[in-house]
């Protein structure tokens, strides 16, 4: 999948999303599988960028069934994460809406982990800063999509641009039955949808 980016940075040229549409997840864990190689990420569990959370639940008739929520950094209009930050190390770029970690400015106090609503940082003890999901930041820049996108069996994950009305994740929210973000309630503005589709 090849993205355009546009290195113009005095504006918002992209609203960078991800739209997972719920009911392709088979929960095979190859987003996580995907994003701890590109990445680097230690191998323990508590040590994740995008994590795929099994939920037991019943379906139409009754009967327990189970299903997948994929959960990452929700890349926030209104980020507490950066908002909490002393040395501003969390931050928000202004271009594309992108929320980022400078690890030369982290010092690891952690309180952007607490403020976090999705628990979607964690702790690197290896370089004693704080890390998150970047929307594979590097990878965008070459014109391709985040890791975890590409390698997503089920095509359950989905990137692009919401000012693009043309964009896959734009389309997949017109066609959607239903669109959710997760604690949309909070005032947050989540970048990270969650949809059902008819198909």
């Amino acid at each position: 999948m090849a993205l355009d980016i546009n290195k113009n940075k005095s504006e918002k040229v992209h609203n960078w999303a991800m739209v997972i549409v719920t009911d392709r997840c088979i929960g095979c864990d190859a987003c996580y599988v995907a994003c701890k190689s590109e990445w680097d990420v230690s191998p323990s569990k508590e040590a994740y960028r995008t994590k795929v959370f099994e939920i037991e639940d019943k379906d139409n008739d009754g009967k327990p069934t189970v299903r997948f929520l994929p959960v990452l950094c929700n890349h926030c209009e209104n980020a507490p994460c950066v908002s909490v930050c002393p040395t501003e190390s969390s931050y928000k770029r202004e271009e594309d809406g992108i929320v980022l970690v400078d690890p030369a400015l982290c010092i690891g106090c952690k309180a952007c982990m607490v403020a976090c609503p999705y628990n979607a940082r964690y702790y690197d003890e290896e370089k004693k800063t704080v890390d998150k999901c970047t929307f594979c930041l590097p990878r965008l820049e070459q014109g391709l999509a985040p890791a975890c996108v590409r390698t997503c069996v089920g095509r359950s994950r989905n990137f692009g641009d919401l000012n693009d009305p043309e964009s896959t994740v734009s389309k997949i929210l017109r066609e959607a039955t239903s669109v959710r973000r997760l604690k949309e309630s909070s005032g947050l503005r989540p970048n990270i949808y969650y949809v059902t589709m008819n198909n």
